[in-house]
């Protein structure tokens, strides 16, 4: 209750602020004061919120909906920290609280910039009033309490000394599906609590805890970073809106560019994090998927970025006496990368991805829905609306002089392509929106020779000079650059084996911005170290593109069953399985192998579990990290060689296998039709299917087992097949993974592999060159930063 009041004193606070700090810009005195404090006293409340928030997740306090939904008992402290962005009532928090606290930072500087801070942090405010709304009681409030909305708890998460109260069986239910005892937990038991003088963070021991794929060190790092990306974004936004409404649009290109730059540097540095996430914790092996929600990220990066390049034509053009060039596509731009950040929260927790996306969260319910909807459409109609208002007095009638030599039509050139980039993933990330689904073959076939565009062009574009230039200047200093890309090219494809021409065409690419920018950064790291942050960035961008050529396009993966004791070679690497040693109190296996190159050894261990969370097998993938590349090696099964199971119960996960009597099945996809879920939400009759591979005596067969609930009862399906010997009875459906029992007709019972052997099953493949990937962010990000430093100094430009 404390935390609810907090936020809607927060929430006044700010909608004070916008309203003080709007009257102050039209002209009405002694309302600037008021409007300062009112959004430091905003602020200082969204800490505090905040800070109580927290403090609830470190005590326990499970009569909280959110701190029971995303903590237990078992969480170390950073986890327990971390949980407070576990779900989205509270990653919503972190994204208020990110906001409120750089806004604080935006207030001394726009102050400092003549009347710029009235019409900057009016903006600003409104974007905080409408993160504090979708905190309010009304919608994802972190502090409402858990009998609020009629929620069922495992009676696991009970305090047993509770559960002979005589009240208690009137609450009790059992999962048909699972077999799970459950108690509802709403008003009524709560008031029945009450009179018995019981507390209800008596009554629940434990909470449910953490998704098992969020146990990971990044989960105390990635959100914190991407949302404060987000947060960063709001900034231009404020500075086009601030211009369009003073009607000047000189100086904000110079006031708004650090924060871009910075904004940018972050988001992008955010993003990859979550790559690198994803492949040291998830298994497949890979760092991008092009998944809806990781694509909706990229897309205002890749806007923002495109920004940051007109920015600077039309700073350069100002010196020519007017606003400089291109003043409506940058306003356009820093609007929607502002825009496209709010679509992409939009795409992530209204639930309208459903099974596209592995990171989409569960339906909100139709108000959120709309909210959301309003929230974007508030900010478009607000920023294209002021545009179009402005429209006649955001033509620069200045002449400026160019040739098709310049550096301004390079860069703008690498901006279009940019937006192209931005609007081609924009659509297929839009495309579930549709009931309709795009393949990863779209994302890369229509991206490649988008890169290889961009690289060339990036290496052009700083061996021309502004205005125009001569052509024989520019054979004479790229033909140097030109031999040196090429000589290197070469080298990678001979010794990399590349034959496809647009990875070769890409390779020459990347390398020629490298080599270009390298040579330019090593001819001026003697001067002034701030001008080199747009040459670090470049190499950097570079680096990841190699990492990429070399880990994605050139990755190669076998299937490798380990029996105990007997060395398997793959990718000349000799691999020995050794046994297995319980960690983490016993709750988990790691899976030892020794491995051997020539003279070197190493050991790794990969680890598998059944999680306490959603009773799934859980994989944890080892990395081998070597100079020139990774042996990755992912768990896909292990069988004890024990005859005496009473059945043979496996989960997979999507794209894993298992072996049994001699069969390969794998786990292809979900079956989850719009329609299902719409019935589901409706209380109606539905079902759900998983498709699975079956392959066996070099015959494949594709099976659909489904999950049907009717009238409230649940059925599942099987699948029998006279030929293979085989039985596969569909056991449980749940986020990420099938449950499914094996058998033969026979009625004999056999091991999922070769019996009276242990026998450890592991997908290991090698990544060349991965880490040219992560050390390509580091580089980026570094180049960033440096050119925030360059800009900052430039932006103090007193207004009128």
């Amino acid at each position: 209750m404390i935390g609810t009041i907090v936020l809607l004193i927060a929430l006044a606070f700010s909608i004070i602020s916008m309203v003080m700090y709007y009257l102050s810009f039209k002209g009405y005195k002694n309302t600037l004061n008021y409007a300062r404090i009112s959004y430091h006293a905003m602020a200082m409340l969204v800490i505090t919120a905040s800070t109580l928030l927290w403090y609830l997740l470190l005590t326990h306090q499970y009569q909280y909906h959110y701190v029971f939904s995303y903590s237990n008992n078992s969480l170390s402290t950073g986890f327990l920290l971390s949980s407070f962005w576990g779900g989205q009532e509270g990653s919503f928090m972190l994204w208020l609280l990110l906001t409120a606290i750089l806004g604080i930072v935006l207030q001394s500087y726009t102050s400092k910039r003549g009347n710029l801070e009235q019409r900057v942090m009016t903006v600003y405010a409104l974007a905080t009033t409408f993160l504090l709304i979708m905190v309010s009681p009304w919608f994802k409030n972190p502090f409402e309490y858990i009998w609020t909305t009629p929620i069922f708890i495992d009676i696991k998460s009970i305090n047993s000394s509770f559960l002979g109260l005589p009240f208690i069986q009137q609450f009790l239910f059992t999962d048909q599906s699972s077999g799970s005892n459950l108690i509802q937990m709403n008003t009524e038991l709560h008031q029945l609590l009450s009179n018995a003088g019981i507390s209800v963070n008596q009554f629940i021991a434990d909470g449910r805890g953490l998704n098992p794929q969020l146990l990971n060190f990044w989960m105390q790092i990635h959100p914190p970073i991407l949302f404060t990306g987000f947060a960063m974004s709001t900034v231009p936004f404020a500075f086009a809106l601030a211009a369009l409404m003073k009607n000047d649009y000189r100086d904000w290109v110079r006031q708004s560019l650090p924060w871009l730059l910075a904004g940018m540097g972050i988001l992008g540095l955010g993003i990859m994090l979550g790559g690198y996430w994803a492949y040291e914790m998830l298994g497949w092996g890979g760092y991008w998927a092009w998944d809806p929600v990781e694509n909706s990220s990229f897309i205002p990066w890749l806007v923002g970025v495109a920004g940051i390049h007109t920015m600077l034509v039309q700073r350069k053009s100002q010196a020519k006496g007017g606003f400089g060039k291109f003043a409506r596509t940058n306003l356009l731009l820093c609007i929607f990368t502002y825009i496209l950040v709010l679509y992409s929260t939009f795409l992530t927790r209204s639930g309208v991805l459903g099974d596209a996306s592995v990171h989409s969260f569960v339906s909100p319910g139709m108000l959120i829905y709309f909210f959301l909807i309003l929230f974007i459409g508030t900010f478009l109609v607000i920023g294209v609306g002021a545009i179009v208002y402005r429209w006649k007095y955001l033509t620069d009638h200045t002449q400026y002089e160019e040739g098709l030599l310049s550096r301004e039509l390079a860069l703008f050139t690498g901006a279009v392509v940019l937006i192209a980039s931005a609007i081609i993933i924009l659509v297929g990330t839009s495309a579930p929106l549709f009931g309709q689904s795009v393949d990863t073959f779209f994302y890369n076939e229509m991206n490649l020779p988008i890169v290889i565009i961009i690289g060339l062009l990036n290496g052009l574009s700083l061996l021309v000079k502004w205005k125009d230039t001569k052509k024989e200047d520019l054979i004479r200093k790229i033909l140097p650059s030109l031999g040196a890309a090429l000589v290197i090219s070469l080298l990678i494809i001979l010794l990399g084996g590349i034959n496809e021409i647009m990875i070769m065409l890409l390779t020459f690419s990347a390398v020629f911005a490298l080599v270009v920018n390298s040579e330019i950064a090593f001819k001026i790291i003697r001067g002034n170290k701030k001008m080199l942050g747009a040459y670090i960035a470049h190499i950097g961008i570079a680096l990841f593109i190699l990492g990429v050529i070399g880990s994605a396009v050139y990755s190669n993966e076998t299937d490798v069953d380990l029996v105990k004791n007997e060395t398997k070679n793959a990718f000349g690497y000799e691999m020995t399985f050794i046994g297995w040693t319980p960690i983490d109190n016993n709750t988990k296996y790691a899976f030892n192998i020794n491995v051997k190159k020539g003279n070197s050894e190493y050991r790794v261990s990969p680890v598998m579990y059944i999680s306490d969370f959603n009773k799934s097998l859980m994989r944890i993938p080892a990395i081998l990290t070597l100079p020139t590349q990774d042996l990755y090696i992912s768990p896909l099964s292990y069988d004890d060689g024990n005859n005496n199971h009473d059945h043979n119960t496996v989960t997979l996960k999507k794209d894993s296998s298992i072996y049994f009597n001699d069969a390969k099945i794998t786990f292809v996809k979900f079956n989850m039709q719009a329609e299902a879920i719409a019935k589901m939400q409706a209380g109606e009759d539905f079902q759900t299917g998983a498709d699975l591979l079956i392959e066996k005596d070099g015959k494949k067969e594709k099976v659909e087992l489904l999950r049907k609930v009717i009238s409230g009862n649940v059925e599942f399906t099987s699948f029998i097949s006279e030929e293979m010997d085989l039985k596969i009875d569909l056991v449980n459906l749940s986020a990420g993974d099938v449950e499914i029992e094996l058998s033969n007709l026979n009625g004999m019972e056999n091991q999922l592999t070769q019996p009276q052997q242990e026998i450890l099953t592991v997908a290991a493949s090698i990544k060349p060159f991965i880490s040219f990937v992560w050390i390509g962010v580091i580089v980026m990000a570094l180049g960033f930063f440096i050119a925030v430093l360059r800009r900052l100094p430039e932006s103090i430009v007193k207004s009128s």
